[in-house]
């Protein structure tokens, strides 16, 4: 989840990069299915989301904190077994790779501002990824690829 202010109890207020760069272009949907485009206002990028005819402006950061939160605490229910199979396939079995995958999972949102967009947007539209928000960019739901179900098992 994303930092907060222990006294106030709020959101620590968005970095430069958290206001100019959103994290999901393209992959942000309104309830009825129409994609929300990104506009630039005041230098802060935003998703305008289709209403009827009208677009309404949300900040592309507070939309994409709401979707890492969400995928944190899904990681979280399973982090144990996440971080297990992580170590077997790198082949890797002590303490160290142990704290290191752990501190990725826990600093997440530092993680996907300190990367590339572009680098995995692509990706996860191929697979079907979507954040449905409603007209004032609440996340409703967060829509991940499903893996094939092995009929072996």
């Amino acid at each position: 989840m994303s930092a907060y202010d222990r006294h106030t109890g709020e959101a620590d207020a968005p970095s430069e990069i958290m206001l100019r760069r959103p994290l999901f272009p393209g992959l942000v949907y309104n309830e009825a299915g129409e994609r929300a485009e990104v506009a630039m206002i005041g230098g802060v990028a935003h998703y305008a989301i289709p209403d009827q005819g009208f677009m309404r402006h949300v900040e592309a950061y507070r939309v994409d904190r709401a979707v890492i939160a969400r995928l944190q605490e899904q990681i979280g229910a399973v982090q144990d077994e996440l971080v297990r199979g992580m170590m077997q396939m790198l082949g890797k079995n002590d303490l160290f790779t142990k704290a290191a995958l752990d501190a990725s999972i826990r600093n997440l949102e530092q993680s996907f501002y300190g990367g590339d967009p572009e680098q995995w947007v692509p990706w996860l539209r191929l697979f079907g990824f979507r954040v449905i928000v409603d007209i004032h960019g609440n996340v409703v739901d967060v829509l991940y690829p499903e893996a094939p179900i092995d009929e072996d098992e």
